[in-house]
């Protein structure tokens, strides 16, 4: 039985979050593996006169997002509707409400969002639909509501709004995170920090794409005066930021910004047969002898790691270093799709060092080599060798390991 949570966050404005966990998926967005699951966050806000709600859970869960909003209120009652972000994980629920809801209730988002409803869910969902501009103001009841355009965080839909007021900012995509909180809220320290590796995952996965205007859009925020200032962030997965709701927004910038933590190295290498687990012993080795702190992804013939897992490692690391097979002249396909994915969600201005072994042919490291010369990433240098290495070739490892070292200090 799925976990639906019906809490209210404040008495004036009357706010309800209603959160559904959604721990039967696997793969977000068919691709990323979440083991640690994902929750659906939609606000409800009742004032005088209007009753708005904010954004919506998955298809998948319809049925107990009707149940639950139906506990606040009879769904005919709800006078707006905000799409901060259309993407089916926030919009999968709304035909059906809006059937219950006989159309009566305004749409509220940008023209980006519009066309992308009526393309999802046909003409009836957008017939009532209000079109914001990026800044515009409008007075719902006895409030102000500000909406401001985010675009690519991740799609180029993405809005927030601004409760001028109460100081409120529903932000959607833009602070969560994946993961199922055991608390609702940032009220515990102990939650937050199993959180937070979670919502840097979420981040290079999900926006990594465009992560530099993760840097952009914080900027504008903070420009507008709105952050420094705000009593809650409300996002669209996971906690709820009112202790400290600055905090998740500056995660957010360290992320999209790749600001290191020191020491930290992401050492990732494939190893059919052991010859490049050799070498990689060696990096890792030397790594610690000058106090650096590896973390370590292997692709072998016991274990294969999560790419999502992987590329959440890369935004805080000093530096990375991939080990490689050439595999029928080409990179290990492994590391050939992790590289790939790295150079598309989490390209940052990062010194890469690259190991590589071949049998009769050495193949991969000009290959990762013509990658990286294309990407922000600044190549240090390929060490790439026949078969088992050497007490030469091992030489070779430790003095392009203190090369890298060098680099980064």
């Amino acid at each position: 039985m799925v976990k639906v949570w019906i809490e209210k966050l404040l008495e004036e404005p009357e706010l309800y979050l209603l959160r559904v966990d959604d721990d039967r998926i696997r793969y977000f967005e068919a691709t990323w593996d979440i083991p640690e699951g994902i929750t659906y966050n939609a606000y409800l806000m009742k004032l005088k006169d209007v009753v708005i709600l904010f954004d919506a859970w998955k298809k998948d869960y319809t049925e107990e997002f009707i149940e639950a909003l139906s506990s606040l209120v009879d769904p005919k009652e709800i006078t707006h509707i905000v799409v901060h972000h259309t993407e089916p994980d926030h919009t999968g629920a709304l035909p059906k409400l809006l059937e219950l809801n006989e159309y009566k209730a305004q749409i509220i988002g940008t023209n980006f969002a519009k066309n992308l409803l009526q393309g999802f869910y046909g003409s009836d969902v957008v017939k009532n639909f209000h079109v914001v501009r990026d800044g515009e103001e409008v007075k719902i009841g006895d409030r102000t509501f500000r909406f401001i355009t985010v675009p690519w965080l991740h799609w180029p839909d993405t809005m927030i709004t601004y409760v001028i007021e109460d100081k409120l900012i529903f932000s959607c995509d833009a602070g969560g995170g994946y993961g199922i909180p055991r608390a609702i809220d940032d009220s515990d320290e102990e939650v937050v920090k199993e959180y937070l590796p979670y919502v840097t995952k979420y981040i290079v996965t999900v926006i990594g794409h465009y992560h530099k205007y993760i840097v952009q859009n914080i900027k504008k925020l903070k420009s507008l005066g709105i952050i420094e200032s705000v009593r809650m962030i409300l996002p669209g997965h996971g906690l709820i930021w009112r202790r400290n709701p600055v905090r998740i927004f500056e995660h957010y910038e360290r992320v999209g910004a790749g600001i290191p933590t020191k020491d930290k190295v992401l050492v990732l290498y494939d190893s059919m047969y052991g010859f490049v687990e050799e070498r990689m012993k060696v990096v890792i080795e030397e790594l610690r002898k000058y106090n650096k702190k590896p973390v370590i992804y292997r692709f072998t013939d016991k274990e294969a790691p999560a790419v999502s897992d992987i590329l959440g490692e890369v935004p805080d690391s000093e530096a990375l270093i991939i080990g490689v097979s050439t595999y029928e002249a080409d990179v290990h396909p492994r590391i050939r799709y992790t590289l790939y994915e790295i150079l598309d969600k989490a390209n940052y201005d990062k010194p890469v060092l690259i190991v590589g072994a071949f049998g009769w042919g050495g193949v991969a490291g000009k290959k990762i080599e013509t990658l990286i010369s294309r990407s922000k990433f600044e190549l240090v240098e390929v060490v790439e060798t026949k078969g088992r290495p050497t007490e030469e070739d091992k030489e070779k490892l430790r003095e392009a390991v203190r090369r890298l070292i060098q680099w980064i200090s």
